[in-house]
């Protein structure tokens, strides 16, 4: 079948070379991918789910068994005491943003020890331009620390910074979006929240956590984080999801966030699930499953590509905190060629050409194949990529590893061989 979609003899024969050594750090994967089946198993029992809990309500929403349940069943999952899980939510910027606003209040200091945030959440803080609704036009302040040159935090500049300064809180973006760094591990993490804590236990951990869900035994909540959010069309809706996001965290965070999502006063209480609900705990329950083959298919995207003689982030035996794999491909037509191979890998608008445009959010021109079941959906094969120096791609997802892997091939043979 590889023969027929075109796939050259040597890119078949090193792959397969490649899943050979890459057998042992494959059951490693397969391991936390059991606990964590478990683990979402074990939320749903709890919760006592019931096929009621997929009905329909109408209008205002009160009472929706179902949303609550979900609610309910992610809290348990992230050990939280509570969760926000809506498709009101239409990305993962939307609901790092509903986090900020329902936490920080004018004259409050945010202070992000992860770098500078993905693209997308500059406008939100205000970063890049001014739009009229940043936070900081708003009058909340915002700094940052950078990371260290190994790619962690800088633990004594932040132990510096918050005796000196009174931070209402810390930003902490895990994923690496758009740099060529890997991503922060719960070991990390879990090392920075104890020494924030330990300076001042006021302060507000707030985590970004698109791309990492599943991804090991334990989430950051697990280690002292107060509030964190993602994408329901990323790791935790599993493929199925269709829209949506989520904020877990502690009650008294939740139910201000909750006010921001709707108003004071009815937070939480109101809220159609529009007969998703189905959708979304479905998809919750195959999730672990789907990130562990799209992890998978981000290590054999590395092994193969750095085999190739391409630089990639993370290494191939590094500790993995997301699904993506990030190779430096050094030039634009690389780029380009290596998403159109993406792209025709896709069940959905395989025929489609991608070509680099002006989203709104981004610095530059951004080419993005995904030919998905779920529009926009990286938790399904896809690439993207800013047009700019040093000219790196960014691949991740599949709903199966097959899939994954057989985006690597054609990405390869595309930027290759065509």
């Amino acid at each position: 079948m590889y023969k027929i979609f075109g796939i050259s003899e040597d890119l078949i024969k090193l792959k397969d070379e490649i899943e050979f050594e890459l057998q042992d750090q494959f059951q490693k994967l397969d391991k936390i991918n059991e606990f964590n089946q478990l683990k979402v198993l074990k939320a749903m029992q709890n919760a006592r789910l019931s096929d009621q809990h997929f009905n329909w309500t109408t209008g205002y929403g009160y009472n929706d068994i179902g949303r609550e349940k979900t609610e309910e069943i992610y809290a348990d999952i992230f050990n939280t005491e509570d969760a926000l899980v809506r498709p009101q939510i239409v990305s993962g910027t939307h609901a790092l943003s509903l986090a900020l606003w329902g936490v920080l209040r004018p004259n409050d200091l945010m202070l992000s020890i992860s770098g500078k945030p993905y693209d997308t959440l500059e406008e939100v803080i205000g970063l890049n331009g001014h739009n009229g609704s940043s936070l900081i036009e708003f009058g909340i302040e915002y700094d940052q620390i950078d990371l260290n040159e190994s790619g962690n935090f800088n633990y004594t500049e932040v132990e510096n910074y918050l005796q000196t300064k009174k931070v209402k809180m810390i930003y902490i973006q895990r994923s690496g979006g758009y740099s060529f760094r890997p991503s922060l591990t719960i070991e990390s993490i879990e090392k920075a929240t104890k020494l924030i804590k330990s300076i001042d236990e006021s302060i507000i951990i707030m985590v970004d956590n698109c791309y990492g869900e599943f991804i090991d035994i334990k989430e950051p909540t697990d280690v002292g984080v107060d509030l964190m959010a993602g994408s329901l069309i990323k790791n935790p809706g599993g493929g199925l999801a269709l829209t949506g996001g989520y904020i877990v965290g502690k009650n008294n965070l939740i139910t201000q966030v909750s006010y921001r999502l709707t108003s004071p006063g009815i937070g939480k209480e109101t809220g159609l699930t529009f007969g998703q609900t189905r959708q979304v705990l479905q998809g919750l329950f195959m999730a672990p499953k789907v990130v562990s083959g799209a992890l998978k298919g981000a290590i054999l995207c590395g092994a193969m590509s750095e085999k190739l003689g391409y630089e990639i982030s993370p290494k191939v035996n590094e500790n993995r905190s997301d699904i993506i794999q990030a190779i430096k491909l050094e030039n634009p037509e690389k780029v380009i060629k290596f998403c159109k191979g993406i792209q025709a890998a896709a069940p959905v608008d395989s025929y489609v050409t991608p070509e680099p445009w002006a989203m709104p959010g981004y610095h530059s021109p951004v080419i993005m194949a995904a030919g998905a079941f779920v529009q926009g959906s990286s938790i399904e094969l896809s690439a993207d990529a800013p047009i700019e120096e040093p000219y790196v791609v960014y691949f991740q997802g599949g709903l199966t590893y097959e899939h994954s892997k057989f985006g690597v091939l054609m990405g390869l043979q595309h930027m290759l061989y065509k």
